[in-house]
């Protein structure tokens, strides 16, 4: 099994940035999608969920700013994170119900 999120990097305020999760070796149609995030000096957060079925319930803090998604063909699933704010800073994890992968450092800053 393998799990990889990608496409952390730096933005500014107010920017935007796309994860990806992709995995191999899984049955990824039967997860419970969750990604988390760990920021400095912070406990780890869960920020969205994705239900098998594509549904996504979000923490309140990044409701309106996150949109997750899944794509159950290419077993990969997506985090699009729009105006960010420093506090957004985080290394960002997906996890499959206790599968988990690598995650992906966001840097929110100017």
């Amino acid at each position: 099994v393998q799990l990889q999120a990608s496409g952390g990097g730096l933005v500014q305020p107010g920017g935007s940035i796309s994860l990806s999760c992709t995995t191999s070796g899984i049955d990824f149609n039967i997860y419970i999608i969750s990604w988390y995030r760990e920021g400095p000096r912070k406990a780890r957060e869960l920020v969205a969920q994705i239900s098998r079925t594509g549904s996504v319930n979000y923490v309140s803090s990044v409701s309106g700013r996150f949109t997750s998604s899944r794509d159950n063909a290419k077993r990969t699933a997506y985090l699009q994170m729009n105006n960010l704010s420093p506090a957004d800073t985080a290394r960002y994890y997906c996890d499959l119900q206790g599968y988990r992968g690598q995650g992906t450092l966001v840097t929110v800053s100017s």
